[in-house]
């Protein structure tokens, strides 16, 4: 949980938030029990009105880089104007099923 911890309160200080929510998915993949190094992060922030997509995922890859340097593996990005997350029926979609390592055929 400190992972997540440490994510979730990098994006506190850093965006105006108005939905969150964090997902640790490290059981979906080929990694030891209790791991974090899996995440699916879905943001909802006025803070994106007018900022490309590839630009919101920089920035939050920019913050999160000193976690990813500590063995976070995958960060799955969903990030939405309070605009576009409501034309999405607040939904997002699934994580892929993983086909790496021991999980793999």
């Amino acid at each position: 949980m400190i992972r997540q911890q440490k994510i979730q309160r990098l994006l506190e200080e850093n965006f105006s938030i108005k939905h969150i929510v964090l997902e640790n998915e490290s059981y979906m993949h080929s990694v030891p029990e209790n791991s974090e190094t899996h995440f699916k992060l879905v943001l909802v922030s006025n803070d994106f009105d007018g900022v490309r997509k590839v630009a919101r995922h920089q920035k939050v890859y920019a913050l999160t880089n000193p976690i990813m340097e500590e063995g976070l593996h995958a960060l799955a990005l969903h990030l939405y104007t309070v605009e576009e997350w409501a034309t999405h029926n607040e939904h997002v979609p699934s994580s892929p099923n993983c086909l790496g390592g021991s999980k793999h055929g």
